[in-house]
């Protein structure tokens, strides 16, 4: 036997009602057309749903069985519908998160493998972009966390917290031109050729602000896209490169020298959107996975410069 939805539904009204009439004026049909079905309801059952009055209609015993199942099977159906819808509509606006080179290195790669993970219903939208322009989108709503630089973000408004150390080194082949130094200059380092990321990286644009108009005319062998690389090439011997210490592997061979200028002590900050003053849950997530990704690779650092 077949039952069809409306059906059920109609009689449910019907009985809830106590009346064809009002049943039929809730599911918009004409009282034949209710009448009508039923009817039909009585023949599949094979049994008489309804006892008619003067006053109305009250369920027979087998209509009240068949009203409490109907509400099962109606309730049954609300929530397939809703499961299933689950994979039909758009799916909720991602979070977006803004970096720069640095964090995007290593740091927010692994934040994010362990967030999406833990968070398969959660998307995120993440863009490199340089501090200034980072706080801005923030500050305008536009995104909900970002992980800047602590000496261009002073002052700025946004709620912030400490993250993690991205101080500067300077890095060479082993036992190459840095072997047994521990520290020097930019101006010594641009003795020597140098590797680098592009001018128009986040990076590249910090060390230029610093160095200002009198900054030592420096060889670059070459400029390119990714720190890997810029690692890659100094390990190699083709020149020295100033990267963030967070960038070395500590399995790579390298001479590592600390930078002794002052610009190159730098913290990384988390930074969040001015457009949730009580960030959701899935926001309060990502900044806790970023946390312990910075504990992480704060960790690797010390053992790194154990291996100096």
């Amino acid at each position: 036997m077949r039952y069809d939805l409306d059906d059920l539904r109609l009689f449910l009204d019907i009985v809830t009602e106590g009346s064809i009439t009002a049943g039929a004026r809730r599911m918009h049909l004409s009282l034949p057309s209710a009448s009508a079905r039923v009817r039909s309801l009585e023949q599949q059952a094979g049994v008489a749903l309804l006892i008619r009055g003067r006053r109305g209609v009250r369920p027979t015993p087998a209509g009240s069985t068949l009203a409490r199942h109907a509400r099962e099977v109606l309730a049954q159906t609300v929530r397939l519908e809703s499961a299933v819808a689950g994979y039909t509509r758009s799916p909720a606006a991602p979070l977006t998160l803004l970096c720069g080179g640095s964090a995007m290195h290593r740091l927010v790669p692994r934040a994010l493998i362990s967030f999406l993970r833990a968070h398969p219903d959660v998307d995120v939208t993440v863009s490199e972009s340089r501090t200034p322009k980072t706080v801005r989108r923030l500050a305008d709503g536009e995104a909900d966390l970002g992980v800047v630089v602590d000496d261009e973000a002073r002052d700025c408004g946004l709620a912030m917290e400490p993250l993690g150390d991205d101080s500067l080194v300077v890095i060479g082949q082993a036992g190459g031109i840095l072997a047994g130094r521990t520290e020097l200059t930019y101006r010594e380092a641009a003795e020597h050729p140098l590797v680098g990321l592009s001018a128009d990286s986040s990076l590249g644009r910090w060390i230029e602000k610093h160095l200002g108009p009198h900054a030592p005319v420096a060889r670059h062998r070459t400029s390119v896209a990714h720190l890997n690389a810029v690692v890659a090439l100094a390990a190699a011997g083709v020149g020295l490169a100033v990267v963030p210490r967070r960038a070395i592997d500590p399995s790579r061979p390298l001479d590592v020298c600390e930078l002794q200028d002052p610009w190159a002590r730098r913290q990384h900050l988390l930074a969040w959107g001015a457009k949730n003053p009580s960030p959701p849950p899935a926001t309060e997530a990502l900044a806790e996975h970023l946390r312990r990704a910075a504990r992480a690779e704060d960790g690797e650092a010390w053992t790194r410069r154990g291996l100096e």
